[in-house]
């Protein structure tokens, strides 16, 4: 059985859960005979269950029951590569289950959801493709002008990561800011590989780690993954130009 968003849960349901994972057995509403179970439980939350626990909204007795093998989902925006692949997945889905049409992703506009920012992680990818299902045209692959634009989009939906200050800087300041967030945007949607992010933008592999490091930019180990960031350094010394 699965509890979505187990976080969510009044306090009594909390309760009633817990006394049927202890027991193993629960009462029929309107029923005297106990019935026993026998099942696995997978449960899920986007909430700080420890937070919850502390502010009395979650029951310790249950995090613990429920806690048996966690796992840590990271979200969307630390596994650009799996938009692509998401997006596929969700097309047939609302093909089998709605009848809307199967249209192929192209690759720009898988490149240009690689880019975006998804604060509603998958949930969101699910919505922008039903929606442009359904208010698509034709069957052809879906392009970048079926996806929202950026003033459609809101503070809702995901935005393209790539500064919108660059007109208020000098051309060489701009094109360097605009390497900068390029790149730092296509090696993080190519997970940190930067063969593929070479391949990708056209250069030698050679030539983008020059580049990189005329930009500031580095590549380090996160917990999900290899990601690239500007390098301290940079930082500090940009912190202390607009100071």
């Amino acid at each position: 059985i699965y509890f979505d968003e187990v976080a969510d849960m009044p306090p009594g349901t909390q309760s009633k859960i817990l006394r049927v994972l202890v027991d193993q057995q629960f009462t029929r509403l309107g029923g005297s005979d106990k019935v026993r179970v026998d099942l696995r439980v997978i449960s899920s939350t986007n909430r700080n269950l420890d937070a919850e626990i502390a502010a009395g909204r979650f029951r310790q007795e249950l995090f613990h029951r429920l806690n048996v093998v966690p796992i840590a989902v990271p979200p969307l925006a630390d596994r650009r590569e799996d938009i692509p692949v998401l997006a596929e997945y969700f097309i047939d889905l609302f093909h089998r289950t709605q009848g809307l049409p199967q249209r192929p992703l192209s690759g720009e506009a898988a490149a240009l959801m690689q880019t975006m920012e998804w604060p509603g992680n998958v949930r969101q990818l699910r919505n922008l493709i039903e929606r442009v299902l359904i208010l698509g045209e034709g069957t052809g692959p879906i392009e970048v002008r079926d996806l929202p634009t950026g003033e459609e989009r809101g503070t809702d939906e995901g935005r393209v990561v790539l500064s919108g200050m660059l007109a208020t800087l000098p051309l060489r300041e701009a094109r360097e800011a605009f390497e900068r967030e390029y790149l730092l945007t296509q090696i993080n949607r190519f997970g940190g590989n930067i063969s593929r992010t070479a391949s990708f933008v056209g250069m030698e592999r050679s030539a983008l780690h020059r580049k990189l490091k005329s930009l500031g930019v580095v590549t380090s180990n996160k917990s999900n993954g290899r990601m690239a960031h500007l390098d301290d350094e940079m930082d500090d010394a940009e912190e202390g130009a607009l100071d």
